[in-house]
């Protein structure tokens, strides 16, 4: 080996190897002169740039100023692209052209590796935070909830569990208009996911429900006339704002078997906001869903 074949070898080794040992690192060997890798170089650099935090790194490799390495790699064309992690190549990415294909790629690769990350330790911080605001709003202090995730969200502002905890936490305080106001202030890719669909629900729900008021009233009306689903769909909805889910969901059901089609399906579609904003990983609404299932196929 040449001095500059060894030194090829030890910035490879400090530049690509070191850091793979805690991080993905991304190797890019590409050329000068090759067009196809100055097109795929923004968008792995961007790539690269928004995954840095989930402990994504880039390392370009020049194949004319690194034959050497170039050679071991066995590198046959350009642009190719592995990913590395505690030194060993985990895939090959030169599949992936766009930015899309190469996050998806990258997603896959991550969920199974045990990567040191600013998001996995930012994770770690506020999962139990997370789960105390939780528990606070299910026991009915809304106020504090409200109060925790705020805390919370100091720390990551961006989070769809945060915020879907916040924007619940305020409707439940009764500040709508607040709640309004956090979802329409996120963007990009946290807008996404079924934690921010189940504060948007139960927004929608909170935006529908009557103001408190005595249950009784409403109670005799639907029990006068069995026949007036409208009566029973504004108990239903009185229901949830008192938080009684359970009397909520039996009116719900009671229009479905009903008459499914009722005012085009409004008493299901009701039914189901309500089972998102209860959470899809309850074990309640899986026992709800069988009832509907029960009621929609026999």
């Amino acid at each position: 080996m040449t001095p500059a074949e060894k030194e090829a070898v030890e910035a490879f080794r400090r530049d690509v190897v070191e850091p793979s040992m805690t991080k993905l690192v991304l190797i890019d060997f590409w050329a000068e002169w090759c067009g196809p890798c100055k097109a795929l170089s923004p968008v792995i650099e961007k790539v690269a740039a928004d995954y840095a935090d989930k402990g994504v790194v880039l390392a370009k490799i020049d194949t004319d100023a690194n034959q050497f390495i170039a050679a071991q790699f066995q590198i046959k064309s350009i642009p190719t692209v592995y990913a590395m992690f505690q030194g060993q190549l985990v895939a090959d990415l030169t599949p992936a052209r766009t930015e899309s294909q190469l996050k998806k790629m990258l997603d896959q690769i991550l969920a199974q590796l045990p990567i040191d990350s600013a998001e996995a330790q930012t994770e770690a911080e506020i999962e139990p935070l997370i789960a105390m605001g939780e528990q606070v709003l299910a026991e009915g202090d809304a106020e504090r909830a409200v109060s925790i995730f705020d805390q919370v969200a100091e720390i990551a502002p961006d989070h769809p569990e945060v915020v879907s905890g916040r924007v619940r936490a305020l409707i439940a305080a009764g500040r709508l208009d607040e709640a309004e106001a956090a979802l329409a202030a996120v963007s990009g890719d946290a807008t996404k996911g079924p934690e921010l669909d189940r504060a948007r629900a139960a927004l929608d729900l909170a935006r529908s429900a009557p103001p408190a008021a005595d249950l009784a009233p409403l109670i005799a009306a639907a029990q006068a006339n069995p026949d007036d689903l409208q009566a029973r769909f504004d108990l239903a909805n009185a229901q949830m704002a008192a938080g009684e889910r359970d009397a909520a969901a039996d009116s719900l059901l009671g229009i479905v078997a009903k008459d499914r089609d009722w005012n085009d399906g409004a008493a299901r579609a009701q039914f189901l906001k309500l089972l998102e904003v209860v959470g899809l990983e309850d074990p309640w609404v899986s026992a709800q869903r069988r009832r509907l299932s029960a009621i929609l196929f026999t």
